[in-house]
């Protein structure tokens, strides 16, 4: 990976150290939505965000400091970081006063802030564990069966509001204008949802040194927690090869854009991946790719099909069978036909 790219991510200034960071000196307008804690459900949240500001209303949105350059990346938006250790009464000083509304997507520090900043009108999405921050509760219709995605979720409440949210644009992956480095491919076999969501050290072995086999560009990114598994493989392969940090995410959106295709395991990033355009291979295990898949068109969700799965635990009670049964060939046809 182009090492003037990664030195470019990693400039981004820090600006955490501020109370409250606004992308405009007075931050204000009339909806303020309350990004959604966790990158899938952020990156599943996008289209909604779109469709509301396409209604042509002021909109914001108030998130972790980690996420301020993600949500940057959609334009015309009134971004509001808050840092880590944050304290909901003083964000909310911040705040009062200038928001005519907020939507509130689950609870937490940025539903709270927005309760004691006494916006007056709070809708969301009318869930007990939500209800008692919210003053305009939307009642959603039932999953259907098979689950539906889970950007349903956050379209629903949109169609409730009398939005479109059909529109394509709403779905697209943004352009950082990073050029796409052809036959080039980032692993991850690190998972922030857990252990089993991680296929085996010995697959991933295997996948890499097949891929390196081809004359294809491989770089290693991994999380320094957890089993390591980026740096197990790294080492697996005998070191030489590009390695990147993949926390935190949201400083290293450059990086992911650049490589043709992310093989990553089930997890945050392969949806932060996409969000910036980039062919993702997701293997998945315990989850459901039908529910969870990253948003787009060129994406491959590979798993094995088990009787317990999916199970949804970041803990296996049994044998892993649907990450062992898993086969590299399976992962490898994917990853050819992303290259085309």
């Amino acid at each position: 990976m182009d090492a003037r790219i990664a030195s470019d991510a990693r400039s981004i200034p820090d600006k955490r150290r501020s109370a409250l960071v606004m992308t405009r000196a007075q931050a204000g307008g009339e909806m303020l939505i309350a990004a959604p804690a966790r990158w899938d459900e952020a990156c599943f949240a996008v289209p909604a965000v779109r469709a509301m500001m396409a209604s042509g209303v002021g909109v914001g949105v108030l998130c972790a400091a980690g996420q301020r350059d993600f949500w940057e990346t959609l334009g015309n938006l009134a971004v509001i970081a808050f840092p880590p250790q944050a304290k909901p009464r003083a964000l909310a000083g911040e705040l009062a006063g200038k928001w005519q509304a907020a939507l509130l997507w689950e609870p937490g520090l940025a539903a709270d802030t927005c309760v004691r900043a006494k916006i007056p009108r709070r809708l969301g999405p009318d869930e007990k564990s939500s209800r008692k921050f919210l003053t305009h509760p939307v009642s959603l219709a039932a999953a259907g069966h098979p689950p539906e995605h889970r950007v349903r979720h956050y379209l629903a409440v949109m169609t409730s509001l009398g939005l479109e949210t059909g529109r394509s644009e709403f779905f697209t992956a943004v352009n950082l204008g990073v050029p796409r480095q052809a036959r080039s491919l980032l692993l991850c076999p690190d998972s922030d949802f857990g252990r089993s969501h991680e296929w085996a050290l010995e697959h991933w072995v295997e996948l890499a040194k097949a891929l390196l086999a081809a004359g294809l560009s491989v770089s290693i990114g991994g999380l320094a927690a957890g089993d390591r598994l980026g740096e197990k493989l790294l080492a697996g392969l005998g070191g030489g090869l590009a390695y990147l940090d993949v926390a935190p995410l949201g400083g290293i959106l450059p990086l992911l854009a650049a490589p043709a295709v992310v093989v990553a395991a089930d997890g945050s990033l392969p949806h932060v991946a996409a969000h910036v355009g980039t062919a993702c291979v997701t293997l998945f295990g315990p989850n459901d790719p039908a529910w969870k898949r990253p948003l787009g068109k060129g994406h491959a969700a590979v798993h094995r099909h088990v009787e317990c799965a999916p199970c949804f635990l970041p803990k296996c009670p049994l044998d892993a069978r649907c990450q062992r049964e898993l086969t590299v060939e399976r992962v490898l046809a994917a990853v050819r036909e992303r290259l085309g």
